[in-house]
């Protein structure tokens, strides 16, 4: 069993109920989320949404796979794993994630991105065209990119390490000259262990065979657009694992090591 927490941003308010209240499926413009950072950050990595049913809320966004087994990018519907290889494949119904962020995605801003824009300045420009910082904003940015890093990770077996120690072992691919598309959120700072406070962006190329969890780019000429989200949906696993951990710890230098570090 898992249970369902809603929140809603536009009002700044939070209700909170339990899945017998809530619609099985999201709305269009909800963004679904599996668990919380901070349990992945502690090492719970064993899958609790199908991959069937993570497909009924969404047909945009990114996560991971029971065991940690890859680096996870919904696009157009379409959920893709980048393996720890390098390699993609299209992910069967059947597998498994343990945390993962969807929405279906309908752009409401678009904006030309200036050639020679790294993350960084990505995104400071990207923060001053926002409306408001304290809204979710699902994010598709297609292109040309002169440079692109990005990581993966290949699945864990038990004891499961914490996820700071994979992140040091993890498989790095550098692109140059490279054409395809990334997929992430743009998420406000309130979101502090439930979430990735600011970006956190997926990218596949073009040709669906490579991509990965960024770790920098420059940009040679690309688009990014934009869909508002007010209102997230949080799953929680109901399970003996998810009982035990603490989650009390304050884990945003854990956080911080595993999303920039490289």
């Amino acid at each position: 069993m898992m249970k369902w927490v809603r929140f809603k941003t536009a009002a700044m308010t939070v209700a909170l109920c339990v899945y017998c209240c809530l619609p099985a499926i999201a709305g269009q413009d909800t963004l679904v989320q599996v668990s919380t950072i901070d349990a992945l950050l502690s090492g719970l990595y064993d899958g609790t949404m199908p991959i069937a049913e993570l497909r009924q809320h969404g047909d945009f966004g990114i996560g991971t796979f029971d065991r940690l087994n890859g680096e996870m990018v919904m696009l157009d519907g379409i959920i893709y794993r980048v393996r720890s290889d390098g390699k993609v494949e299209v992910v069967s119904d059947t597998d498994t994630t343990p945390f993962a962020a969807v929405t279906f995605f309908e752009s409401e801003l678009r904006r030309d991105i200036v050639s020679g824009t790294d993350f960084m300045m990505f995104q400071q420009w990207l923060d001053a065209q926002l409306p408001n910082l304290n809204l979710f904003y699902a994010l598709r940015i297609e292109g040309q990119f002169r440079v692109m890093k990005t990581r993966s990770v290949p699945p864990q077996t038990k004891p499961y390490p914490a996820l700071t120690e994979v992140a040091r072992h993890q498989p790095e691919f550098e692109f140059e000259d490279v054409e395809g598309v990334i997929v992430g959120y743009r998420s406000p700072a309130f979101v502090k262990g439930i979430g990735v406070p600011g970006y956190h962006l997926h990218f596949l190329t073009s040709d669906r065979k490579a991509g990965g969890h960024i770790l920098a780019f420059s940009v040679q000429k690309a688009t990014v657009d934009v869909d508002r989200t007010s209102e997230i949906l949080l799953r929680l696993p109901d399970s003996k694992a998810f009982s035990d951990v603490d989650l009390g710890q304050d884990r945003s230098a854990d956080l911080k090591r595993v999303e920039q570090e490289h």
